[in-house]
């Protein structure tokens, strides 16, 4: 609905006599309040609905990324006249597919969490563990979690620097990074308008859905993954451990609640691996000779616009 849509409905009605050919300020004053409840009622349907687009959106960006990276290795394998004999492999159910799941899991908690600002279970869960975590470390503070956020991005960039040989690149890694954390940082940023739910700690502060640290946490924790986890597998279980502390830690701070948390690991997860899929696609467009010429770096503003800079090497 549009604000518009309660000044129409007052409107006919305003100035208008009754029956006796007297005003009735009662009855505008009534339809206002009904319209104004109206308009309110469809600015909570419109935030949720902008919220669920946005998550199709990432759904089918990272969906889209998996089926065209499957459909490239099928090229190289096709038969050739040599065995066009041999029994071929029958394709992977849809629901059996790897991206399927990596996709439908953290967006599935991310609209859980989403939920868990109305008065529910999922409300009630988040407030008992807020009362058990006051009740079991009343006196936790650190600031541990300022830091531990970049750990994962630190220990890929420190293992480069020592000579580990890792999926990709130096500079491909570092625009890697840059573009998710440019994604992840914009979709934080509106989710924190949209939702202005208040934080645990601090109740006139309305920023508290998403956690922007645990988002980054586990950004930095999929790259690391995706850069040494196949090679290295317990590089993974450190990293995901990090970045799990990471949000255990915004929580006993009392920064954040439990639902903050699970949705900002699912909006890291989702804008790391969207990009670290999609890049190898939109870098084969540019040509060998220009794309050396050219240097794209994501850039954003406070207030949540998020965009691109384009520059020429001399």
């Amino acid at each position: 609905m549009k604000p518009a849509g309660a000044a129409a409905c007052i409107a006919p009605a305003y100035g208008r006599p009754n029956a006796k050919g007297t005003s009735a300020p009662k009855m505008y004053a009534k339809q206002l309040r009904v319209c104004a409840f109206a308009w309110q009622k469809g600015y909570l349907a419109l935030s949720f609905f902008s919220l669920f687009s946005l998550m199709r959106f990432l759904y089918c960006l990272l969906l889209a990324s998996s089926l065209r990276a499957g459909a490239a290795e099928a090229q190289g394998l096709l038969p050739t006249a040599a065995d066009t004999l041999q029994p071929q492999p029958a394709s992977v159910p849809f629901l059996k597919r790897p991206g399927v799941w990596r996709t439908a899991i953290p967006l599935s908690l991310i609209g859980l969490s989403y939920a868990g600002r109305n008065e529910n279970f999922i409300d009630e869960l988040k407030e008992e563990v807020r009362e058990e975590s006051r009740e079991n470390y009343p006196r936790f503070r650190t600031h541990v979690d300022d830091y531990s956020r970049h750990a994962p991005l630190v220990a890929a960039y420190a293992l480069q620097v020592v000579g580990l040989k890792g999926e990709r690149g130096v500079i491909p890694f570092t625009i890697t990074y840059g573009l998710s954390h440019a994604l992840s940082t914009g979709i934080v940023s509106h989710l924190k308008k949209w939702t202005r739910e208040p934080r645990p700690d601090v109740a006139t502060d309305f920023s508290s859905f998403p956690s922007a640290h645990t988002t980054e946490a586990f950004l930095t924790a999929t790259l690391l993954h995706e850069q040494y986890g196949r090679q290295y597998p317990w590089l993974s279980v450190a990293g995901y451990s990090v970045a799990t502390a990471t949000g255990a830690m915004r929580v006993l701070n009392d920064r954040h609640w439990v639902t903050d948390v699970v949705a900002g690991a699912g909006i890291g997860f989702l804008s790391a691996e969207a990009v670290w899929r999609l890049y190898p696609l939109v870098a084969r467009w540019v040509p060998g000779k220009v794309g050396k010429l050219l240097v794209v770096m994501p850039t954003y503003a406070p207030g949540g616009a998020i965009g691109m800079v384009l520059a020429v090497r001399q």
